[in-house]
């Protein structure tokens, strides 16, 4: 057990950041005929949660591809490890596991309810601000097929 060390942390966070800046902030997603595509909202930190959707869903890969469709973080106990989690399936799997922006990837909203001193305790002021600057990051919606708007 015990925590990733930040240093190891934030070379994920710095993948993840350079991956996102290469996308735009409306992706456009493609399935094809006969496939699907998970969209799954507001995990809010429940990390036991987002295993078991992977549990019944399946993970992520390109036959099962993922749109994360915001709200990593706040509310729940374990948010740094659901967006360290979900950051390191997209830097392994960038085209078939989205995200998007949700409300809650905002210091506006991670001080009152939580992901602000969660990251203070885990980790620090750095990763904080290093979680921001990936969350500007973020698309805000997804376009599957040319013909189905996904926001949060």
């Amino acid at each position: 057990g015990g925590a990733l060390p930040w240093e190891e942390a934030a070379a994920l966070v710095r993948d993840a950041t350079v991956v996102l800046e290469a996308e735009r902030s409306l992706e456009r997603v493609e399935i094809p005929p006969g496939g699907h595509l998970n969209v799954v909202g507001d995990v809010h930190g429940q990390l036991f949660d987002l295993l078991r959707i992977w549990d019944w869903q399946g993970w992520p890969s390109e036959t099962n591809p993922y749109v994360f469709n915001g709200d990593f973080v706040d509310r729940g106990s374990f948010s740094v490890e659901t967006l360290m989690t979900l950051l390191a399936w997209k830097v392994a799997l960038p085209r078939h596991l989205r995200l998007a922006r949700g409300n809650h990837e905002a210091h506006s909203m991670n001080v009152p309810y939580g992901f602000f001193g969660e990251v203070l305790t885990k980790y620090g002021a750095e990763a904080y601000e290093a979680f921001q600057g990936l969350f500007q990051n973020l698309p805000l919606g997804h376009v599957v097929n040319g013909s189905v708007l996904v926001v949060h």
